[in-house]
């Protein structure tokens, strides 16, 4: 009588550390978002919290989510250097002039 006692305690103490378990795992997202000074950090809580519903079906996404992005560095997805650029989008300006005054040689070349 007494190890059914013992046993069953033991049953509901293993339920509740998975049951809070599962609702932890399920913050992370927002964890990170709030760490990151993420901009959609209220979006990223309730998705976490649809994501109980969908049983982690979408966590992964909303954890890549809340990993893209950086204070110091935005959504990480500028050219720093390697596309001829200072990664604040001036390269990118003298490039595309320079295409386009490429093009209208071309375009002028070709009408004589």
């Amino acid at each position: 009588m007494f190890l059914e006692y013992v046993a069953l305690i033991l049953l509901i103490f293993v339920g509740l550390v998975f049951f809070y378990g599962i609702i932890a795992i399920h913050d992370i997202p927002y964890e990170i978002a709030v760490k990151r000074n993420h901009p959609h950090q209220d979006v990223l809580h309730v998705a976490g919290w649809v994501s109980l519903f969908t049983l982690h079906a979408i966590w992964p996404f909303l954890w890549i989510w809340a990993m893209m992005y950086r204070e110091d560095r935005g959504w990480g997805m500028e050219t720093s250097g390697g596309g001829g650029g200072s990664g604040d989008g001036e390269g990118l300006g003298a490039r595309l002039e320079a295409i386009e005054a490429r093009l209208a040689e071309l375009e002028t070349g070709k009408g004589e």
